[in-house]
């Protein structure tokens, strides 16, 4: 159980970690994530499953080294055991006969949508993928996803690949390809999810983002992950990750996803440091 079974590096500070656990596996779903540490003095720090395979008892995971406990996460090895891996957590996204769905992933959202890619064809809808980075250096799994979807949609911000623009690009491109859109899931940082809300609103397009606060204990107890969801406090771990995109108050998600910024540059810096002695 926890045994690292694959690393490797996608893109520039990108992994894709593949984990041994068959519970998880036996009871995961799109949507929800796990709580790692890296190692037993580490912090928890929710990841968003990127896959699973039931009949192997594995669970794939892609995460982003953004800061002390990530880039610990990123230099395990394959053979090695996590001290910690708690889930499946989190509500699974609600999974219908929709139609034809739209599914945007970036940064780590490449990865993120993947589940509920499968789960979608499964139930029969039309599943379209559109993945963004700023450039072709930064997009993975493109395989995977056109393997998967009925359409893909690969977009940079320069250029490099595919459409060129933000994620907005995306959706006037599978408008005028498929002339409506039934429901859109968007998974990633936060402003491309903000901005993905933007943009369906006045469209009146249902979308449901899986947000990513601040975490800690992943089971409602902590309140640290407390998000303003029409006009209501809820808790992302337990009342999401995901919510009506159109509902999100995202200038409050912002504001508290940058609380502690300056300790974890900090850490980072003086973990940096170390490496020289």
């Amino acid at each position: 159980m926890k045994k690292i079974l694959k690393m490797k590096k996608l893109i520039p500070n990108f992994n894709e970690m593949v984990v041994y656990h068959p519970y998880i596996a036996k009871k995961a779903r799109g949507g929800q994530f796990v709580i790692v540490r890296a190692d037993e003095k580490g912090e928890r720090i929710p990841l968003s499953i990127s896959d699973y395979n039931r009949e192997e008892g594995t669970i794939t995971i892609v995460f982003e080294e953004a800061g002390v406990s990530t880039r610990k996460l990123a230099m395990k090895k394959e053979g090695e055991m996590l001290p910690t891996l708690a889930g499946p957590l989190g509500m699974p996204s609600v999974i219908e006969k929709f139609g034809k769905v739209l599914l945007i992933g970036g940064c780590y959202g490449i990865g993120a949508i993947y589940p509920l890619e499968k789960e979608l064809k499964e139930m029969g809808n039309t599943v379209i993928v559109g993945i963004e980075a700023r450039s072709s250096a930064f997009l993975f799994w493109r395989e995977k996803h056109i393997n998967c979807a009925d359409a893909f949609y690969p977009l940079t911000r320069d250029g490099s690949e595919g459409l060129r623009g933000h994620v907005d690009t995306i959706i006037d491109a599978v408008l005028k390809d498929f002339g409506s859109i039934d429901r859109i899931f968007a998974i990633g940082c936060t402003l491309m999810m903000k901005k993905v809300a933007e943009k369906t609103r006045p469209l009146g397009i249902k979308t449901i983002v899986n947000l990513n606060p601040i975490m800690i204990d992943g089971t409602g107890m902590c309140g640290v992950c407390r998000v303003n969801v029409g006009g209501k406090m809820k808790f992302a771990c337990v009342d999401g990750p995901d919510f009506d995109a159109h509902e999100v108050d995202w200038d409050v998600l912002i504001m508290r996803k940058k609380a502690y910024i300056d300790e974890e540059l900090t850490s980072l810096m003086m973990m940096e440091c170390m490496k020289d002695f």
